[in-house]
């Protein structure tokens, strides 16, 4: 289901939302790898997300990408974008559960977005499931929030936003 078609169900459920989890091909990037002669890979990513996640990140939302790839590019650019970084995780679930416990946190205060079926089990965990517009349709059956826009191409952007703009009203609304 579109954000916009189920906008009230998401802003409900977004309201609880204290860490947020990325997996990261397919998410942060467009899922394709650019393999040079030398061996080298590269991955294309919107520079639109850092702004959304500094934003997300100032109303005190921690955030992590947790990936089941092993690779120097993803290690760099989550340096770049002040997040943490798990990668070659098997077992998604399990590693997003010890980032919560310690902090206190459990599911019901998470988000994860994903794109592909080996995020399938963390996204039946947690409150609110995200999946990108051009997530693999198995990801249909979980009911899941997706996205407008493309993996690599304001996906994540577009959650950040969303999850501050509830945020922020919420705050507002204690405030007054």
């Amino acid at each position: 289901m579109r954000f916009e078609d189920m906008r009230a169900a998401f802003e409900a459920k977004a309201r609880a939302i204290r860490f947020i989890g990325f997996d990261f091909d397919g998410v942060m990037t467009d899922n394709r790898v650019y393999v040079f002669e030398n061996g080298h890979e590269a991955v294309a990513c919107s520079r639109a997300e850092g702004y959304g996640l500094r934003r997300l990140a100032a109303l005190g939302v921690e955030m992590a990408v947790i990936s089941t790839e092993v690779n120097p590019v993803v290690v760099r650019r989550c340096e770049k974008l002040k997040l943490m970084c798990a990668q070659g995780v098997e077992d998604k679930v399990e590693a997003l559960g010890a980032l919560l416990e310690e902090r206190g946190l459990d599911f019901t205060q998470a988000a994860f977005v994903g794109n592909d079926v080996n995020d399938l089990a963390v996204l039946s965990r947690v409150a609110v499931p995200v999946v990108v517009a051009d997530a693999h349709p198995d990801l249909d059956r979980l009911g899941a929030f997706r996205t407008s826009r493309r993996g690599g191409d304001g996906a994540v952007r577009e959650v950040c936003d969303l999850i501050s703009a509830v945020i922020e009203a919420e705050n507002q609304d204690i405030r007054v």
